[in-house]
């Protein structure tokens, strides 16, 4: 596995090209549609990895709940996955950076990252939201969830985050968007 580590606080933050559906995590994150329903991408691959239950239990909480906002998470099981836990969020369209797109995206990784403390996961991997069908620039996607899982990790939401990018450019995209960041604010601020 290609890849760059960083220490962030008391936890880790890994950037690495992997299949997202072979990972030995706590948590995997689905880059879903509001109808978790399965689809393209991403969410293709991890509803065939995962199996039918995850289709099923997706299907439950819509018909309890409803579709799922941009930017909210829920979790399911893993089901056939290494991974005891799918946490799915719905990214935002790109529409030209008018519509609150940046936010959107920061707050799918925050409620991801909220809905894995929520069932004490230490560990979560995350696809690059939204950079794929739903057209959301790279380097402005990788500046974005680097601030909030950044953040989140000093917040001690989890202890290791991995991004699981899916070529060597994205993975050099992100390398340099983290190291671009802006020094993090000092505990207590």
């Amino acid at each position: 596995m290609n890849g760059h580590a960083f220490a962030v606080g008391p936890g880790r933050l890994h950037l690495v090209v992997a299949d997202i559906t072979a990972l030995t995590v706590d948590a995997i994150v689905n880059a879903a549609n509001p109808s978790l329903a399965g689809g393209g991408g991403v969410d293709g691959a991890i509803h065939r990895a995962a199996g039918p239950r995850l289709l099923a239990a997706c299907l439950e909480i819509v018909r309890q709940s409803g579709p799922l906002p941009t930017g909210r998470a829920v979790a399911t099981p893993g089901f056939d996955l290494p991974a005891a836990h799918v946490i799915h969020t719905v990214g935002p369209i790109w529409r030209g950076g008018a519509n609150n797109e940046p936010s959107l995206l920061a707050s799918a990784y925050r409620e991801s990252l909220l809905a894995a403390k929520a069932l004490r996961l230490g560990s979560v991997a995350f696809p690059a939201i939204s950079c794929g069908a739903y057209g959301f620039p790279v380097d402005l996607a990788a500046r974005t969830a680097l601030r909030t899982l950044r953040q989140g990790l000093m917040d001690c939401l989890a202890q290791e985050v991995t991004m699981c990018l899916f070529s060597d450019h994205a993975l050099n995209v992100w390398r340099v968007a983290w190291g671009a960041l802006p020094p993090a604010p000092p505990a207590g601020d």
